[in-house]
């Protein structure tokens, strides 16, 4: 019965556009439609911690994997400190990533027999601390933060086969229940985990996400930062697993913003050049990069990008200092640090070595370690458990990462969520999109954008800018090649999201190596609302946006700006010989940011340096131009 229902469906779709074939999805055994070509966006988070990660548990988060796995689908549930929690949407798919060091390790020190810990002081002294108060138990995680970067942490947290069997368990309960939720067309649910890679402070972490079952991924467990830091230990790791099993996994670097500059540095781990073998490895192990989370934005800083009016966003209080703030992070670190930085930086090893290790697409997603995974500006339940939505003094008091202090509450985003353009919901098309670079990131809101490269667009393809697309050329992620000394073509559009803000406008971000070898960038505005009255200048630059945002209200009049943008777009300045990169930044009307929305519902006065008012955005994954060889 229910595979003459899919044929009808599919029938029915055939008469509209491309669906085109029916086939038997492994990971949970229905039968899903496959559309001919990705038709359909769908919305996840690929970066969610529950009361599995050593953190998590310890900031004092009590929701486990099936509490987070309901919230996605878009169940209400009871948040750890007791508020009710509910998306107004469900998202498509979810991938847990809890640390795969020390899983499980505070809930099991602080649930162990006080007796049991008599030997071993350290794990006593963390264990009353936990029992005895909240504070107690942040205390102790900003310690196990500081003792991961310092390599300070006890054997009997780090040594992996001491830790095997409890991880080994919890991954096997953890499988159970990710495909008990994982409902082929309806709900996607990945296994995954973090691999926190931490040398001094310095972020390198990675998210881990598999394409396969649990039963297919059979007794494999997570690879842990505490065995190696080094990031091509985690790819060793990862080719593994798949000539083992058959399978696929890929990693997402994240939090590049507070890496020292070492995300994206021109040399390896252990300071040595890279090198050909590098580059062909890391371009196939981390296919996509995430771009923004709550963390901060880590596609550009203004150090970087002066000319750019919009490269601040989400980089306060985020640029001083490491992930722990164990080390100042100087300016000109920068460079190692920020996403389009790296896309250049890309460019230029592809002359120099031949192949290029940045070459990734675009996502966001949240990094919560609340187990709920919600980007709602108005619906913000914080990093962690120690501010959720009921804590009043959460935006304005210190909210540090360590024992270091330097950061505050209104420094964290309600960000981010990865788009996918995939051909139906299921674990083998969306995690097939990602390696294709068929991504997009947002800051929050679900607006859908395109964007499509080639030799062959004309203005008129605007009106079936889909099929055309992928005609005539390739889809966000693609590569163009030649074209014979002609500039390369874009089509671009933009839906804002029914549930947030309009559109300001439509960007693209070109960038390219000139004949010096020097790599150059330049931001083209390419559509934008209102254009009767606001018009470019001579620099290439547009008027602000009218500014709407009632902060006594926390509402803003999307009467402004528009409800959906679309355009043709040619290279102004295009030099065939010169290797390049495309994206398209999307960017919404002013809106209020979450403390704003504290504040109305506290009755509290913001301190003047908290930011109140931003304009949320997307950034599609990049479309690369060669020359012809």
């Amino acid at each position: 019965m229910r595979k003459s229902l899919m044929l009808a469906a599919c029938s029915a779709a055939l008469a509209l556009s491309a669906c085109s074939k029916i086939n038997d999805d492994d990971s949970g055994g229905a039968e899903i439609t496959n559309t001919e070509y990705p038709e359909q966006v769908f919305w996840g988070d690929t970066h969610l911690h529950t009361d599995n990660s050593i953190d998590a548990f310890g900031f004092g988060n009590r929701l486990d994997t099936e509490n987070a796995l309901r919230f996605a689908r878009g169940e209400e549930v009871t948040a750890t400190k007791g508020a009710k929690a509910k998306l107004s949407r469900p998202l498509d798919f979810l991938v847990i990533a809890d640390h795969s060091d020390a899983m499980g390790a505070t809930k099991a020190i602080m649930e162990a027999p006080r007796f049991a810990l008599l030997a071993n002081k350290f794990l006593l002294r963390w264990h009353d601390m936990m029992n005895e108060s909240d504070e107690g138990s942040l205390q102790v995680t900003a310690e196990l933060i500081d003792g991961a970067a310092k390599n300070t942490l006890p054997k009997s947290l780090t040594d992996p086969e001491e830790t095997r069997e409890r991880t080994a368990d919890l991954w096997e309960k953890h499988g159970e229940t990710v495909d008990q939720y994982n409902e082929p067309g309806k709900f996607t649910a990945f296994m995954g985990f973090e691999y926190t890679s931490m040398p001094n402070g310095d972020n390198l972490h990675r998210v881990v996400m598999f394409r396969d079952s649990p039963e297919d991924m059979g007794d494999t467990i997570p690879f842990g930062a505490l065995g190696s830091q080094n990031p091509e230990k985690l790819w060793a790791y990862m080719a593994a697993y798949e000539e083992k099993t058959g399978g696929k996994v890929l990693a997402i670097p994240h939090n590049s913003n507070v890496s020292n500059g070492r995300m994206f540095a021109m040399n390896k781990f252990d300071g040595s050049p890279i090198d050909a073998a590098y580059v062909k490895t890391r371009a196939l192990r981390e296919p996509i990069v995430e771009v923004t989370q709550i963390k901060g934005d880590s596609e550009s800083h203004p150090f970087l990008s002066p000319n750019d009016e919009f490269a601040s966003f989400g980089v306060t209080g985020w640029d001083k200092c490491n992930l722990s703030c164990t080390r100042d992070m100087p300016p000109e670190s920068y460079g190692g640090s920020y996403v389009r930085e790296a896309l250049k930086r890309g460019l230029e090893l592809t002359l120099s070595i031949g192949a290029n290790p940045f070459k990734f697409g675009m996502i966001g997603s949240t990094d919560s370690h609340t187990s709920l995974a919600t980007a709602d500006e108005n619906n913000f339940f914080g990093k962690h458990s120690a501010n959720e939505a009921n804590n009043q003094r959460r935006a304005h008091e210190p909210q540090n990462l360590g024992t270091r202090e330097g950061r505050f509450g209104w420094h964290y985003l309600s960000s981010g969520y990865a788009a996918v353009w995939a051909t139906s919901n299921t674990r083998e098309a969306i995690f097939d999109a990602m390696m294709r670079r068929e991504v997009y990131a947002t800051t929050g809101p679900r607006m859908q954008v395109r964007f499509f490269g080639g030799f062959d667009f004309s203005a008129d393809d605007t009106a079936n800018l889909v099929k055309a697309g992928y005609a005539k050329g390739v889809p966000m992620g693609g590569d163009l090649q030649g074209g014979g000394g002609q500039p390369p073509k874009f089509l671009i559009s933009a839906l804002m999201d029914p549930e947030s803000a309009s559109l300001d406008r439509i960007q693209v971000i070109k960038g390219w190596v000139d004949a010096s070898g020097q790599s150059q960038e330049k931001v083209y505005n390419v559509s934008w609302s209102d254009a009767e009255t606001r018009k470019l200048g001579a620099d290439g630059k547009l008027p602000a946006v009218p500014n709407t945002v009632d902060l006594t209200k926390g509402t803003w009049d999307n009467a402004t700006g528009a409800p959906e943008l679309a355009t043709f777009w040619q290279d102004p300045d295009f030099d065939a010989s010169q290797n390049a990169f495309y994206y398209v930044r999307v960017l919404e009307i002013p809106t209020p940011t979450w403390p704003v929305y504290d504040a109305l519902k506290f009755s509290l006065t913001l301190p003047d340096d908290v930011i109140k008012i931003q304009q949320e955005r997307a950034y599609s994954s990049p479309i690369w131009y060669t020359p012809k060889a």
